[in-house]
């Protein structure tokens, strides 16, 4: 069947690296349904591109020569940005990976890892995944720990805990619905009130919340 604008993932990659840019682009070009629309070396060079094309998925190295990308997270953010964030890195430190996590990104690969997974990766955050190991979650958890615990927002109730497992799984709302059986709404109902519940607005976020303050309910 033949690819059309809806079936097509639009990437931004910002990178320092031009020999690393051109080798993602490249990979990532031949990739059915991706678009590499265009790759960047400075932060101001992605947030022009960003006022000028309709970006779904962006690229992020976080060491930017001097910069790091918690500095584009905000000004993409003031800027309007709300698509997926994908963090790739050839290493990051745990007050970042913390950082990181409370802005909302979707992940974050590490560059050693393959190509195949680079491509699965964006899939699977396209998907509603997080893409975080659990190393990276102990790390956020590890970090911070003098954030303030919230107050009054009950217990999980059963169901949400239980879609909260899996959300730690890495698993999309489908798989999840299967897995519970249920249809995909219902799970998108739970998470909402999760969302609610903890005053956050993605997975990611939800993820690190629930790390830091309510361990005792999964």
């Amino acid at each position: 069947m033949p690819k059309t604008a809806e079936q097509t993932l639009h990437i931004l990659l910002l990178d320092d690296h031009a020999l690393f840019r051109e080798s993602v682009s490249r990979l990532l070009g031949v990739e059915p349904g991706f678009e590499v629309v265009a790759h960047c070396g400075t932060i101001e060079e992605a947030l022009q591109v960003l006022r000028q094309k309709s970006i779904d998925l962006v690229l992020l190295d976080f060491d930017l020569g001097g910069r790091d990308g918690r500095e584009f997270l905000r000004l993409a953010k003031e800027q309007g940005f709300h698509g997926k964030i994908l963090v790739v890195t050839a290493g990051v430190d745990a007050e970042a990976v913390s950082e990181l996590i409370r802005s909302g990104i979707s992940g974050v690969f590490r560059k050693h890892d393959s190509a195949a997974m680079l491509a699965q990766g964006i899939r699977d955050v396209m998907a509603g995944k997080v893409w975080l190991d659990q190393e990276q979650l102990q790390t956020a958890l590890r970090t911070d720990s003098t954030t303030p615990q919230s107050t009054g927002t009950g217990r999980f109730t059963e169901r949400e805990q239980q879609v909260l497992s899996f959300v730690f799984e890495g698993l999309a709302n489908k798989e999840i619905a299967a897995r519970i059986g249920v249809s995909e709404g219902s799970i998108k109902s739970t998470l909402q009130q999760l969302f609610s519940k903890t005053g956050v607005r993605t997975r990611s976020q939800l993820v690190r919340i629930v790390l830091e303050q309510h361990r005792d309910q999964l």
